[in-house]
């Protein structure tokens, strides 16, 4: 009891099978991406000081094979060790994963456990530094997720949820495992990526599981949206009612297509410290797009300015949270100086930027970081990213500040366009139509602004964009911690 076992397996059978057997027997079990560099599971095996580490020795993506033995062999050079193998290549391996399953009693007992007893450590996607262990408890974790899951997401006996994020990650944690099967529900787990070997398959799957309730990401409802409505078309999703955005900004445009073309579309807004939705517009009440909503019960938010007073209705402040609720952290694994920094007085500086309207709605503009200060003019990330999926011509952006002398930072726009093969001169156009498009959306901006277009956005391997690439590429600086990039 009480023993770490690390699991580095792709999202699958395996992968679940082995996290709900550290439930059972008290063991605390952390997940790594499978794909992730030997140096990240490196860090995270010493961090943990995990006794065991399982393994499979191949993953597959977008139809290849991708050997894991040479990672996993690099990670645990030189460690006190042992590796559990699912063998999915033909290799030989001392120890095997379903040769050990066989030989066990199918009914070993539960471990009996104090409430508070650590269920798992999950590090953060490193969207902003260096990722941090979280850690999460039985009793809490499993309270917070079953009750969203049942009051939010509206599940029914027997129906099928889908949660399309990597088991590894905390959204997959909670709602592709946890709190489905808790609450006697189907789940449905997928390896590959959603749209492999083309965009048919995610609708494939939609259908053929008849799924009722899904669980997704703004990035995968871009990418859908910009595939077009035909592979839509072919597909039968009466049994779809309800889908839930989580992980990032969900741009208006965006809601409508997914509501449109899906269901009806709850964008949720929660991190892995509080394992479950915090902020979210209940069916009940009526969604205003590009608002994520309310504090649900349970939780207290508070947007407080830099001396850490509430700020007036309409300004931007940091969002804040009381930390009462069960499935908050409790606590960062072998960092309580992280723990004492992020939690303060009684609250969770959450790092985020939010202001609200006259009716309660939340708006949420950005991480702190990547808040851009152009003279007096704040402005979020989220604000320059969703005025310019606005227009037609675009199907991502991230928005970044550089220095400037005088104005104290510039603007400088990074858009994946719907057209990707536009010559020099239809670029140099397409940008100053898009700056026009920008100042019409928000109004007049204080500096210039600079476009240009990439094929895709550097982000982390649970979706979220990396802005702190984008602006290490510009100014020279170091990146920070790459280990959860998306190769």
């Amino acid at each position: 009891m009480g023993d770490r076992v690390a699991v580095y397996m792709p999202t699958g059978l395996e992968a679940a099978l082995t996290l709900l057997a550290c439930a059972r027997i008290g063991a605390i079990h952390t997940a790594v991406a499978a794909g992730l560099g030997s140096s990240v599971l490196h860090e995270r095996l010493v961090d943990t000081q995990a006794r065991l580490l399982v393994a499979s020795d191949r993953m597959y993506q977008s139809g290849r094979a991708l050997s894991l033995v040479p990672l996993v062999q690099a990670a645990t050079e030189g460690l006190d060790l042992q590796v559990l193998w699912h063998g999915r290549g033909g290799e030989g391996h001392a120890l095997e994963f379903w040769e050990l399953l066989e030989r066990q009693r199918p009914d070993t007992p539960a471990e009996p456990l104090p409430a508070e007893h650590p269920l798992f450590i999950l590090y953060t996607s490193g969207s902003t530094g260096k990722p941090k262990g979280v850690v999460h408890t039985h009793a809490g974790f499993m309270v917070g997720t079953t009750y969203h899951l049942r009051t939010l997401f509206d599940l029914k006996d027997g129906e099928t949820f889908w949660t399309t994020a990597d088991l590894s990650w905390i959204v997959g944690h909670a709602y592709g495992l946890y709190a489905p099967l808790l609450e006697g529900l189907t789940t449905v787990l997928r390896e590959e990526r959603l749209d492999y070997p083309d965009p048919g398959s995610f609708y494939e799957t939609l259908e053929h599981q008849a799924v009722n309730v899904l669980l997704t990401s703004p990035t995968w409802l871009r990418t859908f949206r910009r595939h077009g409505p035909e592979w839509r078309s072919r597909a039968d999703l009466r049994n779809l009612r309800l889908v839930g955005s989580v992980g990032e900004y969900l741009a208006p445009e965006v809601w409508h297509w997914a509501t449109e073309h899906l269901a009806w579309t709850i964008d949720n807004w929660w991190q892995t410290e509080t394992a479950a939705p915090c902020l979210a517009t209940p069916l009940c009440l009526p969604a205003k797009p590009g608002k994520v909503g309310f504090p649900l019960p349970g939780v207290k938010a508070l947007i407080l300015d830099a001396e850490g007073q509430p700020v007036p209705v309409g300004h931007k402040g940091r969002l804040a949270l009381q930390p009462g609720f069960p499935q908050f952290m409790h606590t960062l694994w072998n960092n309580p100086a992280g723990y004492e920094k992020a939690v303060q007085e009684g609250l969770y500086l959450t790092g985020d930027i939010a202001m609200s309207d006259e009716e309660g709605y939340i708006t949420l503009l950005g991480r702190g970081d990547d808040v851009i200060k152009v003279g007096e003019q704040r402005i979020g990330t989220a604000e320059l990213e969703g005025a310019m999926l606005s227009h037609p011509a675009v199907v991502e952006a991230a928005a970044i500040g550089l220095p400037d002398p005088e104005r104290g930072e510039i603007i400088k726009l990074y858009v994946v366009p719907r057209t990707p093969d536009m010559g020099p001169e239809v670029q140099a156009v397409m940008a100053q139509k898009l700056a026009t498009h920008l100042r019409r959306q928000l109004g007049p901006l204080e500096v210039s602004v600079e476009v240009v277009f990439i094929p895709q956005l550097p982000r982390t391997k649970s979706g979220k964009i990396l802005r702190r690439v984008l602006r290490a590429r510009e100014t020279g600086a170091d990146p920070g911690d790459l280990s959860t990039l998306e190769e």
